[in-house]
């Protein structure tokens, strides 16, 4: 059975000297809008969540390099060692909900080239499935300060070796930071992937979990700390209110002494379910 209600969430976690989200395209520095507020991409989110999802033991299909539980080294393999006959778009689309949970909770596009000879007649493949969980991007609450050092990158292994000027390097870390970022569960979509009640509460499940085992040195442990999960359970697959009107009745300030307070606007028959970070 595919998911009963609509489902709206909110999450609130706090960064403290820790680069949340590099932009390989800016040296690895935090992301920072235009407004100077910090900013974690959606696709970093549900990388760690895709990260949770597979530690407490579920099959994921986009796997990290580094946390890769079997011996596929490409989508394309993984793909193809459950799915035979990419002919018929609709069974690909079943199997692979049914196999992967990321797959039917988050949508994925499978799209492969065709042999090389094959190819050129045109025998790729592109199958878009979209999955009913929708996340935003995380935004920081206030404008953030960014820290940058420098740094040690490597250090010579031979005496021989002269160490160049490519051993230096820069790191950077927000110095602190309260984000908030929100998400939605829509059941049209999720009947179209099998996307259940039990899947939600798993998802519920790992929110406040989003930074656990995920220590770098970016990111060193406790760097990163969630602090509050609001989750809305409508009463019905359409809800009472859309959910830029649920996420809205949320406000979230950051006090001078750094703690955070938090104020609801009451809609009528819509209360959330408040949950506190692991």
């Amino acid at each position: 059975m595919s998911l009963s209600n609509k489902i709206d969430f909110a999450v609130v976690f706090r960064v403290a000297n820790a680069n949340p989200n590099g932009d390989p395209l800016n040296g690895n520095r935090p992301r920072i809008n235009y407004d100077g507020k910090g900013e974690v991409s959606d696709v970093c989110l549900k990388r760690k969540m895709r990260d949770r999802l597979q530690e407490i033991g579920h099959a994921i299909f986009v796997q990290s390099d580094d946390r890769r539980i079997d011996s596929f080294k490409s989508l394309k393999a993984r793909a193809d060692s459950v799915i035979k006959d990419y002919s018929k778009p609709e069974q690909v689309i079943e199997t692979a909900c049914k196999t992967w949970f990321d797959v039917r909770a988050f949508g994925q596009i499978f799209s492969f080239a065709g042999k090389k000879k094959d190819a050129e007649k045109g025998s790729g493949v592109s199958i878009p499935v979209r999955g009913p969980v929708s996340i935003h991007p995380a935004f920081s609450l206030t404008p953030v300060s960014v820290t940058s050092t420098q740094i040690t990158r490597s250090v010579s292994l031979e005496e021989e070796v002269k160490r160049g000027s490519d051993t230096m390097g820069m790191k950077h870390r927000v110095d602190h930071g309260v984000y908030l970022f929100y998400g939605a569960m829509n059941p049209q979509l999720a009947g179209r992937t099998g996307f259940s009640d039990e899947d939600a509460e798993v998802i519920k499940k790992v929110l406040p979990q989003l930074f656990d085992n995920d220590a770098s040195s970016a990111r060193p442990e406790g760097s990163m700390e969630v602090l509050k999960v609001y989750w809305w359970k409508h009463n019905s697959p359409s809800g009472q209110y859309s959910s830029a009107k649920v996420h809205g009745s949320l406000k979230v300030e950051t006090l001078a002494h750094g703690d955070v307070e938090y104020s609801l606007t009451e809609l009528a028959g819509l209360k959330p379910e408040v949950i506190a970070g692991s």
